[in-house]
């Protein structure tokens, strides 16, 4: 099963640093928000650096690997159609979240569009959910399998998206298990696009997807692929110690909190 990397990177040259660090590793695919705050009606030279930064990407990774860009619903309708159409000659894997949940309504606007792949569903909890933006044309799905319902659930919104043309790319930027999870329902489906994985994200801080299994050798990837684990369950084994001390340091992470320069509240 083929995972991606998250590279990150304000400027085209640390992109392009980042992906030829992940080429060393040998993966084959890689993702990366396609901004930081941003106004929900970009200026030019805000989507011009949307477009620099894929670019950037793009010339490192070639024809024959793929980069996908996260929008995560940060800008309005209009404008994620004007990003859509502009980064579409650089033919992105897919661009994730192009609108906020609320706003699927407007996804067919948005989808017809241009010719890139959309995919979304990370804060989308049941199948039914799904529906709708099944119906506008979404071409990946994204469920999480720690949010929508655990292993069961995710296979069942795996063959709604198949009956639409759908392709699968789970949802996963958290611990060994959730992982695990996934990559247990991503072998079993047939619509199967890629897995997002979490070993070093950049918001990972000092704990890393591996660090509370006894052993990392199922998130060693193989040619940017994860290979078929035999082990029985889940097929791996929690550091219970790293747990039990993890616990007592207790668990702070937050999202940020932006803010634009008028003081309001910016889509982190």
């Amino acid at each position: 099963m083929q995972v991606y990397a998250w590279v990150g990177g304000d400027e085209p040259a640390e992109i392009a640093d980042q992906v030829a660090a992940q080429l060393d590793a040998e993966m084959t695919a890689v993702k990366m928000n396609a901004s930081g705050r941003i106004q929900p009606s970009p200026s030019l030279a805000e989507i011009n650096e949307i477009v620099s930064r894929l670019a950037a990407a793009r010339s490192v990774l070639g024809d024959s690997r793929d980069v996908a860009i996260d929008l995560h619903g940060r800008v309005g309708v209009a404008a994620a159609r004007r990003i859509l159409h502009s980064v579409e000659e650089l033919h992105p894997l897919f661009v994730e979240e192009p609108v906020l949940p609320e706003h699927l309504h407007h996804l067919p606007e948005v989808i017809s569009s241009s010719t890139v792949p959309v995919a979304l569903g990370e804060r989308l909890y049941n199948r039914s959910e799904f529906v709708p933006a099944l119906d506008a044309g979404v071409a990946v799905v994204q469920p999480d399998v720690s949010h929508a319902g655990g292993i069961s659930e995710l296979r069942r919104i795996a063959v709604l998206a198949e009956t639409h043309g759908a392709l699968l790319a789970p949802h996963c930027p958290l611990g060994p298990i959730s992982l695990a999870a996934s990559l247990q329902v991503s072998f079993a489906t047939p619509n199967f696009l890629i897995q997002e994985q979490s070993r070093g994200l950049h918001y990972n801080g000092e704990s890393d997807l591996i660090s509370y299994v006894a052993d990392s050798t199922p998130f060693t990837w193989v040619n940017g692929h994860a290979e078929w684990n035999p082990l029985p369950g889940l097929g791996i084994t929690v550091d219970e110690d790293a747990v039990r001390a993890a616990d007592q340091k207790g668990h702070s992470w937050r999202n940020p909190v932006w803010t634009h320069d008028d003081g309001s509240f910016a889509e982190w």
